[in-house]
């Protein structure tokens, strides 16, 4: 039988890159003691088959545990690079002119192989280049069909195939390259439960993602272009969750930008109810040291103190020294945050105002009546998972137990605020409901005898989006009686 799994005492969710060295089934395991709630596949590096395995061992862990493990597949998107230099690296001054053109030939201190057509079709005078993560900085002096002349500005070492990145120009790239799209049909293939997608720069970069995945998965758009963040809200409006991409962010604008901006993708998330990742650069120390600077458990804080879903460790569980003591810092960070007292003022310092809905009005209501009687949890009723997110959306002071007969719906609510989904038969009646609710709070060890519980369901049940239903009850001693079997 499946182990019995207690609900994590935090509610923000850690998710964890898996790597090479973090992916055996035994590693997995150990970064879920730790405090890894979902796990990320990126499919930058390694190949395909790589995954299946990892893909796999997670879904192992999941039968053994007996609770929906989440898994993210991020795709790599359009890498933007230069070509080749004969002589492997050149060496660029500042104050020279380097051009960068469509010819094949290797490149020396003068010129280098451009292979993007587009970045010649948008290119405007006196916009940056950024190359190797921004180290070195050319501006646009001229520019032809085939031919990008530039001022060095900042210079320094440039070797083959590195990095370029244009932050103020909006390029007519697809937004799935042909690697995206075959990444992605292998991640829908092998069952993943969220498609990341990269470089997103507005909304319609999205619809063919959408398309593509056709209901398969959630889709996450990563905001890691300037030009993004001028759509903002149309982005977050048209995917079903967001990531703070602070990486890219941090070389396409100054670093002093990254940190409010930041806070806005996250309000602008929590505003609409979808679920906000912050990611990149959480615990870099981490990578080579087994314990964090101080600097970065502040920034890790920050993130929790503005409400942030889930936050995400990178190279630090994927490649690093010391992957599970990542994992635990990060947990621990975590939870020490919402033990503050002060966490949920702050964390409500984002107003979302509810929707003139049922649904909504009924989710408002339950986060204050929580309050109001004390209760020890609210317990969602949910067919695709919309009621466990507009409760999630208020940020409610106590933990959201979320039953599900749908498991594909249980696996995406991996990266919300606050949930513990259960996957679970389903009621067909009021008076089933409330003793099923009332069942598995005490089977998840989150209430007992005396605790009053809030319930919001939709009547009829088995209709998605039908939330009508805020009951409150109070858990008696003897009625309670042989609840802690396993479910029925």
């Amino acid at each position: 039988m499946a182990a019995k799994i207690h609900p994590r005492s935090r509610k923000v969710r850690v998710l964890a890159t898996l790597g090479p060295a973090s992916s055996t089934p035994e590693m997995i395991g150990k970064l879920f003691a730790a405090g890894a709630d979902a796990f990320r596949v990126n499919m930058s590096h390694g190949d395909q088959a790589s995954k299946v395995a990892v893909i796999q061992a997670i879904r192992s862990l999941e039968k053994t545990l007996g609770r929906p493990t989440t898994i993210l597949a991020d795709l790599q998107g359009p890498k933007l690079r230069v070509g080749k230099f004969a002589e492997g690296r050149v060496m660029l001054e500042t104050g020279q002119t380097f051009v960068l053109d469509r010819s094949p030939e290797p490149g020396d201190a003068t010129r280098v192989e451009l292979p993007h057509k587009e970045i010649f079709a948008a290119a405007i005078d006196g916009a940056r280049l950024l190359l190797d993560d921004g180290k070195l900085v050319l501006r646009v002096t001229g520019h032809a069909p085939d031919r990008i002349v530039t001022e060095v500005v900042v210079g320094g070492a440039l070797s083959n195939n590195k990095g370029l990145n244009v932050p103020d120009m909006v390029l007519p790239l697809a937004a799935l390259t042909e690697k995206d799209i075959s990444d992605m049909a292998f991640a829908l293939e092998q069952g993943v439960d969220w498609i990341a997608m990269s470089f997103v720069q507005r909304p319609e970069d999205l619809a063919e993602g959408r398309k593509l995945i056709a209901g398969r998965a959630a889709l996450l758009a990563k905001i890691e272009k300037p030009s993004a963040v001028a759509r903002l809200e149309e982005i977050v409006e048209h995917c079903d969750g967001v990531m703070v991409a602070r990486g890219d962010l941090g070389v396409e604008l100054p670093p002093q930008d990254v940190p409010p901006l930041q806070k806005r993708i996250v309000e602008a998330a929590r505003r609409q109810g979808k679920p906000v990742v912050v990611a990149t650069q959480m615990l870099e120390s981490m990578i080579t040291s087994p314990s964090p600077t101080r600097a970065e458990v502040s920034d890790v804080a920050t993130a929790v103190y503005d409400g942030a879903d889930a936050i995400m460790l990178s190279a630090e569980s994927a490649a690093g020294a010391w992957p599970i003591e990542s994992v635990a810092m990060m947990n621990s960070i975590a939870t020490a945050v919402e033990l503050d007292p002060g966490h949920g003022d702050r964390v409500h310092f984002t107003v979302t105002k509810p929707d003139p809905t049922t649904a909504d009005a009924l989710a408002e209501a339950a986060k204050g009546i929580a309050v109001t009687v004390s209760a020890k949890a609210i317990i969602c009723f949910t067919t695709s998972g919309s009621t466990a997110r507009r409760i999630a959306r208020e940020r409610p002071s106590v933990p959201m137990l979320v039953l599900t007969p749908d498991l594909v719906a249980a696996r995406r609510l991996g990266l919300l605020w606050g949930a513990h989904a259960v996957h679970t038969r389903d009621v067909d009646s009021f008076e089933e409901m409330v003793a099923k609710a009332k069942r598995m709070v005490i089977r998840h060890n989150i209430a007992g005898a005396g605790d009053s519980v809030i319930i919001c369901a939709g009547v009829p049940f088995r209709t998605p989006g039908s939330t009508n239903v805020l009951h409150v009850v109070r858990l008696v001693g003897d009625e309670l009686k042989g609840y802690s079997g396993s479910e029925g």
